[in-house]
């Protein structure tokens, strides 16, 4: 992946966690680990009402930060590691290694 993109996929994410309700549900998901949660059992988790609660994880999984699965009438929503990995590998992926300042002249 180039840096371009993995930035843009990286801000998606950041952007999508930058709601209190979606960071909440994301963090209960991770907690949940492989085996993931239905969404009566988040909303039941988070009190959020189903309606809201849909709006959120659409968010969330557009951002590729969760995963779907249709199982029979429910669906499984698992926090996407990979992804997450993938983000907080390009924030720190440099850590450390100096800034070479850039400088126009002043003429």
């Amino acid at each position: 992946m180039t840096v371009a993109s993995q930035s843009a996929t990286t801000a998606r994410a950041l952007a999508a966690l930058g709601h209190e309700a979606r960071l909440d549900v994301y963090r209960l998901l991770v907690r949940s680990g492989k085996e993931g949660l239905v969404v009566g059992d988040i909303a039941s988790y988070t009190k959020l009402p189903l309606s809201t609660l849909a709006h959120h994880l659409r968010t969330l999984v557009g951002a590729r930060l969760v995963v779907q699965e249709r199982r029979g009438r429910e669906v499984v929503n698992r926090a996407d590691f990979a992804v997450m990995n993938a983000a907080l590998a390009f924030l720190t992926d440099e850590c450390c290694q100096g800034v070479a300042l850039v400088r126009e002249d002043a003429a």
